[in-house]
């Protein structure tokens, strides 16, 4: 198995490999700017060489693989099937495909899974549906039932208990799913306002798909790229008036690691009688503590608590005292167990891999300030993006007593058009995601908001932003790569 802290994978020849070396990679080497655009445009020349890819994008080989076979048996002409989890997810993406597609959707079974039968012509409408709800067959389930083994165990209450130690929460509270976007769509869906038709606001630019939920499965989404100056006191006046449904945010956001005045922001859904939902999957619990905060906390699992890339899972954890607590406990508790449930193969997997957490953070934070404070003084970078130089006022009324500044952070050059070079040059594991044991960058506008790119600039997103998350290599290693790479300026 290759050691991507010791070889990184970041040359042309790398094109397509699993980030980690391991057939459940949930990322993939894209070694070069111009691979990246292929990979954005299609290109067959870099699709056909990629391996795997991050899940909710790329159909794992494994999960490809089951639905060939389901297919063959169930398919008519024209049509394309999909595999999902559970029977409700699948009857839910029938109800959103069917009129967006403007086609009629089969349900089928296959050795005991919930197959649909989609028209060609909605292939993508259903592509989308799992992207966006992060629904999904994973890849250890799939190779279990393509080798005629499946599993029907459960482990998620030995999660939920490992969990809560971590968030300082009880067992119950803790809610496991399949995906971290599967647990924001739950978290959604579960929202009484949403039911009653109101729209959820956005506080600060998030992750893209977290936007996107709230617009295709909620009512809409108002959203304030920024927190501060007017337009934040005019969203706080309307969050105690109690026009929305409810308040997302990200605290540090991504991938600008922005955070907005938390307590503040708290105390007006409070007033407002509005849950606020905030996720801190890109610096991890032990970084922040905002669950006093927060009606719903949402981390994406696949990040830094594995801490190794080769599982996806999401968690939401409800506030104990919340006045929303016995609704969204009980409507989490139905989606978790009933919509996108961790498959046992995976929770053995994210269990054994929570080990070490968050003593080893402790590195990844470590080097993650050394190489904002590097790039930042460096006279090639024009910006830098990491909780210690951006909005850290803010940061700091959330950040856990034992808490770091988090490993990832954001950059761009003065000179624009250097960026393909220096990230070419950067020896570095190059791909998609974050939370690896080995450092990952990433052109991230380009991967997240291709199609959308003058509107992402539009936030605040530059095109030609790099984002890295830092691994636990030694510091002097990392900062010696990003060194030789900013020389090519």
């Amino acid at each position: 198995m290759r050691d991507l802290k010791a070889d990184p994978a970041w040359q042309e020849e790398d094109l397509g490999i699993p980030l980690p070396d391991s057939p459940h990679a949930c990322s993939v080497c894209l070694p070069t700017w111009k691979a990246v655009v292929g990979y954005e445009e299609a290109r067959d020349k870099v699709v056909r060489r990629m391996r795997i890819g991050y899940p909710r994008f790329f159909r794992h080989p494994f999960v490809k693989r089951l639905t060939a076979m389901a297919s063959a048996e169930i398919a008519g002409e024209g049509e394309e099937v999909f595999v999902f989890p559970t029977k409700l997810a699948a009857q839910r993406a029938q109800r959103w495909i069917e009129p967006r597609g403007e086609v009629a959707v089969r349900h089928e079974s296959f050795q005991g899974m919930p197959v649909i039968a989609v028209p060609s012509k909605a292939r993508q409408v259903a592509v989308d549906y799992q992207r966006f709800t992060g629904e999904l067959v994973g890849s250890r389930q799939a190779d279990d039932l393509i080798n005629g083994t499946p599993r029907n165990g459960n482990k998620t209450h030995l999660l939920q208990r490992r969990l809560g130690k971590i968030v300082g929460a009880e067992p119950k509270q803790v809610h496991i799913f399949n995906s971290g976007m599967a647990s924001i769509t739950a978290v959604l869906r579960s929202l009484p306002g949403v039911k009653e038709g109101r729209k959820t606001l956005q506080i600060e630019f998030p992750y893209v798909d977290a936007l996107k939920v709230q617009e295709f499965f909620g009512n809409g989404v108002v959203f304030l790229s920024q927190s501060e100056g007017e337009s934040f006191d005019e969203a706080l006046r309307r969050i105690r008036q109690g026009e929305f449904a409810g308040v997302f945010t990200e605290v540090p956001s991504n991938p600008l690691l922005r955070t907005a005045d938390i307590p503040r922001l708290s105390a007006a859904c409070a007033e407002g009688g509005v849950p606020l939902m905030i996720d801190d999957s890109s610096v991890g619990p032990s970084n922040v503590s905002v669950l006093k905060w927060a009606d719903v906390v949402t981390t994406s699992l696949t990040k830094w608590l594995s801490g190794t890339g080769d599982v996806m899972a999401g968690m939401a954890v409800v506030r104990a005292d919340s006045p929303f607590a016995g609704q969204l406990q009980a409507s989490l508790a139905e989606e978790s167990a009933k919509a996108a449930p961790l498959y046992v193969g995976d929770a053995e997997v994210l269990l054994s891999n929570l080990k070490g957490f968050p003593d080893r953070m402790a590195i990844h934070n470590a080097n993650g300030e050394a190489l904002a404070w590097m790039l930042s003084s460096h006279p090639a970078v024009e910006q830098v993006w990491h909780p210690s130089l951006i909005t850290r006022e803010n940061y700091d009324r959330i950040k856990a007593p034992r808490g770091g500044y988090g490993p990832l952070l954001s950059f761009v050059l003065k000179n624009p058009k250097k960026a393909p070079k220096v990230f070419d040059a950067l020896k570095v594991s190059k791909g998609p995601s974050f939370g690896t044991p080995f450092t990952l960058a990433c052109p991230y506008t380009l991967l997240a908001h291709y199609y959308e790119l003058d509107w992402a600039e539009g936030c605040g997103i530059p095109s030609h932003l790099i984002r890295v998350s830092c691994g636990t290599e030694e510091t002097s290693v990392l900062l010696a790569h990003f060194a030789a790479a900013l020389d090519q300026v």
